[in-house]
């Protein structure tokens, strides 16, 4: 099974159809997505703050939403250690919330599709390090 964890961004992109959402589903085609429970929050966060800032366009930001992450989902969900998670944030910097996804995509053997270039460039270093 080949596995990935896909961060907020990448799933934004996808969800509202925003730039970069091409690559993102280039990377996720074929392959079992995987996500910590926060990315919930995370998107809902995302929806809330497009719908304030769009009023008209409210019910179908969240529709899409409820699309991404209600149940059945394409979304493997996890939880995420977060003693581990402040440990990693510690050492690369990273705010908790980032260092989730670098956590699970190491405890899973899988790949991170992002869009952010700061948590890319952090798993990078670290994994050439």
């Amino acid at each position: 099974m080949n596995l990935v964890v896909a961060d907020a961004s990448a799933l934004v992109a996808i969800i509202f159809r925003e730039a970069g959402s091409e690559l993102v589903a280039r990377q996720l085609e074929g392959v079992t997505v995987c996500a910590p429970t926060l990315l919930k929050f995370e998107l809902a966060n995302v929806a809330l703050t497009k719908a304030r800032r769009q009023p008209a366009a409210a019910a179908q930001i969240f529709a899409a939403l409820a699309d991404a992450i209600d149940e059945p989902s394409d979304i493997v969900w996890h939880d995420v250690q977060a003693i581990d998670v402040a440990l990693m944030a510690q050492a690369t910097g990273l705010s908790a919330y980032d260092a989730s996804y670098v956590w699970l995509a190491g405890s899973l053997g899988a790949h991170l599709v992002t869009l952010d270039k700061r948590l890319a460039s952090a798993v990078e270093e670290d994994f050439d390090a």
